[in-house]
Parts: structure tokens; sequence; C-alpha cells
């Protein structure tokens, strides 16, 4: 069975119907905004969506996520109707629905592990020009632990930000 994506505005007709919303992303994108009423079961946890026949609508930021996992995705529920809201979050904000945002909450890590590369490859080219070239050292070392972190998928520095103080209430 394949899973057919949905509008926005199907899917917020589905979800008065009765059909679950799930939100496969990170607990930490989920915490700084989501749709009234989804449930947050991140992809790495998804095994444990709980089945009640109910038919079920997947969502990501930008849909990216749900329709590159949609096999899996589809085989959680069992027999229940599978469906994705097409566009993601971003699509049902664009469509004028209702998020719930928390601009307190911590950025989503990813997007702290960007700016955090950013700045230190930055730092590295900056000082290597004007002040020693041993410091494009810290633009390679960068470079080298993303490029380690694409091909394992284990990332230092995301792992040192999740342990920051900052972020330490998304995960609660």
């Amino acid at each position: 069975m394949t899973v057919n994506a949905l509008s926005p505005a199907d899917t917020r007709l589905a979800i008065d119907s009765g059909a679950r919303l799930i939100d496969i992303r990170g607990a930490d994108e989920h915490a700084r905004e989501r749709i009234p009423g989804a449930t947050n079961v991140p992809l790495d946890r998804i095994a444990d969506l709980p089945r009640d026949g109910r038919p079920v609508v997947f969502h990501c930021r930008s849909g990216m996520r749900t329709a590159a996992n949609a096999a899996q995705l589809r085989a959680v529920v069992g027999d229940a109707p599978a469906f994705l809201l097409d566009g993601g979050i971003d699509a049902w904000r664009s469509a004028g629905l209702p998020t719930i945002a928390d601009r307190s909450q911590p950025l989503e890590i990813m997007r702290q592990v960007q700016i955090t590369a950013g700045a230190l490859v930055l730092t590295g080219v900056l000082l290597g020009l004007f002040v020693a070239p041993g410091f494009f050292g810290l633009s390679a070392f960068v470079g080298a632990g993303l490029m380690f972190a694409g091909v394992t998928g284990w990332c230092g520095m995301a792992n040192l930000l999740r342990i920051m103080p900052w972020n330490r209430r998304a995960a609660a």
C-alpha cells in the first residue's frame, strides 16, 4: 500500500474526522513549533507508535523526511490508513492554519550545529589570514568533523550542544 499526501486543508478535515496527527520531527523541533493536537513521535522512535486502527497523518517540517521514510511510516501503522501532510508544518502555516510557537525554546540542534560550524570555519579562516596560517587548521578540523558526521550519522558537535544549559528545557 502507498502513502498518499494530503494538502493542509485535507489534513485538517482528516483530523476533524478522527485521524491522528503524528509529528516525526525531533523533540527540540516539536517544542519550538507544533500543530495543535499533534503527537510527537520522533522518527527514531516511530516503532513505538501505538496502533489503534485510526487513520494517521504524519508530518515533519517540509515534507521531505516523511516522504523519504514513507515505507517505514506505512509499515508502522499496520492496516490503518496512512497519509503524509504535503509540505509539512511549513505548508500548514502557509495555508493560514494555526501552530503553537514557543520562541523561548532553543533553536533546533541542527540549526545550532550549522551556526556553530559556520562561526568556527569563519573564525579559522579570518585568524589564518590575519594572525597565523596555523589557524586554518581550525577550519579543516570542523570540515573533517562535518564529513565524519555525514558519513557515520554521529555528530560530536550536536551531542555537545545538546547538553548545553540552554538546550536542557527542550529535552524535558
